[in-house]
This record gives structure tokens, sequence and C-alpha cells, in this order.
């Protein structure tokens, strides 16, 4: 049971904003932008998640998830590849003998209308099938009709539903309306016992934004101080560019500080981010910008 939702803070949307505008203007020095670059790129959750999706496709991109840094001297792979249930056990042979985790969206994803069992039978396939991640999906119905208790209470079945599998909770924040409600679910995942807390599904938009990821960060900086526990934040859709990557990571280290500047606690859902990355590391070390037809769009 979720309680004190009534004593959290509330957020200004034009405070927020201006913040979050200062966080976009910070100098990145060119040594440094190339750390940041390495570092986002480790982050990444490299994703396909269409109803067009097959078994090549998904072979395809674990086959780039795995190789995208070759060529370059001291270049990272991506942190995850993340797929429907369905292709968790294609991925997770395709992406063997790596350190690439295998990410698997469940519970109804992305509309998370299903029922709880459905659910719950859904994330149990994704994990029996090898799935070292879960990212899933609130029910935002329930949320915004006030069912606080209903929507803690699905998350703590889900939760136990994973075993060993780190849980992302996704909020839909698109759904949500206001970053005051963006902060209240945020509030009920952790407590409910997410690993992560995630934007988006990255079908609704608006999908990930600086500003509701920074009502997230501050959310998770109040729990940290309150519990001691370190809950890991992912933005995903809509990030495309390294210079919006490197802007997140600018407020990440300025909200939450070293700890949270890692893999562990901080992923970007992304499918063509990987791409812009490369070419801008390419830039760095040769002077010159490679044509996107130099790499693979899956």
């Amino acid at each position: 049971m979720i309680t004190n939702l009534n004593n959290l803070p509330s957020y200004d949307t034009v405070g927020v904003m201006e913040r979050v505008d200062r966080f976009c203007k910070r100098s990145i020095k060119k040594s440094s932008k190339v750390e940041g670059l390495k570092l986002a790129l480790s982050m990444i959750d490299l994703t396909t998640l269409e109803g067009k999706d097959t078994p090549g496709k998904v072979r395809q991109l674990c086959y780039k998830a795995m190789h995208l840094h070759e060529g370059l001297e001291n270049i990272p792979t991506v942190a995850a590849v993340c797929v429907y249930p369905t292709y968790v056990k294609i991925a997770k042979k395709a992406l063997l003998n790596s350190n690439i985790q295998v990410a698997s969206v469940a519970t109804a994803f992305p509309s998370g209308q299903s029922s709880r069992s459905t659910k719950v039978m859904d994330t149990k396939f994704a994990v029996d099938q090898g799935a070292d991640e879960i990212d899933m999906v609130i029910s935002r119905g329930e949320f915004l009709a006030g069912e606080y208790n209903f929507v803690y209470d699905e998350i703590a079945t889900i939760k136990e539903a994973c075993g060993e599998a780190h849980l992302k909770v996704i909020l839909e924040t698109g759904e949500l309306e206001t970053l005051d409600q963006v902060r209240k679910a945020s509030e009920i995942a952790m407590h409910a016992g997410a690993d992560f807390i995630k934007t988006s599904t990255g079908k609704i938009q608006p999908a990930a934004t600086m500003p509701v990821t920074y009502v997230m960060l501050d959310a998770i900086k109040d729990y940290y101080i309150k519990t001691g526990k370190i809950i890991g934040m992912k933005p995903a859709g809509g990030i495309s560019t390294s210079k919006i990557a490197l802007q997140y990571l600018v407020m990440l280290n300025e909200v939450l500080g070293e700890k949270w500047m890692n893999k562990t606690y901080f992923r970007f859902g992304a499918s063509s981010l990987a791409n812009d990355i490369l070419m801008q590391l390419v830039k760095s070390e040769t002077g010159y910008y490679q044509s996107a037809n130099y790499f693979s769009k899956d």
C-alpha cells in the first residue's frame, strides 16, 4: 500500500523549464564531450518494438549491438537489446558470450490494457525465455482514476514475477497530464519495487522530455535520501541525437551525481541514437563526418 502521496512536492512548469534550459546551455569541452559520448553509448538499450519485427531483424540488431564499436578504439558496447517477449530467446542466443543484457517489454505493452493474470504470464514467459530485464507499463487508466493502490499492487506483483530480472516501470508520462502526476507515479513505482523508472513506451507523444525526466530524477533523489536505495532512470522515445543525450547526462550529473553516471543506473531507450553517437565519435577522431549510410539502421 502506498501512503503520503499528498505530501509530495508540487512542480511549477515554468520553473522546471527554466532549470532544464540551464542544463542545455552547459559548455562541454572536446575531451569531455568524447567521454560523454562513449558513456551515452554504453547506456543505450538498443530497441526494436514493431509489429513487423522478425527473427532476422532481431538477430541483425543483436549483431549490430555486438559489433558497432569495432573500428574505433576504446568504444563500449551498448547496455542491452530490448525486444518483445517472443524474441527474447533469439536475442539471448545471438548475444551469447557478450556482456549485453536482453531486455523485454511485458504486461500488454504498450497499452497495459489486460488482466493482471495475463500480465503476470507475459512477464514470466519473458523471464523463462531468458530476459535479464523487464520493462512493464503501468495501468494509466487506473492511475488517472485515483486507484493508486491498484497500480502499486500490480507493480509489486510483476516485480515478484520477475524473479532475478530487473524491473523497469514505464509511466507513459505523455498520458499523465501534469508534472505533479509524474512525480506521484514515480513515487508509487519506486515504493512498489521498481529497479528503474522509465518515461515512455515510445508509442505516445510526447515521449521522453527533459522536464519530465527532471521531475523523475528529483523523485529518485528524494527516495535515495529517505531510503538509501538507488533507483535507476530510463528516458525513452525521441532521444535520437548526441547533443540531446549529452544534455540528459549533464542533468543527470547535476541532479543525482556520480553514483548514477553508469549503465547500471541510467539507460537511454533508443533505436537511432547509437548511429548518431558513432558519427560524432568518428568525426572527433578523423575530423570528418561519415555518411549515415556507413551505419546500419537496424
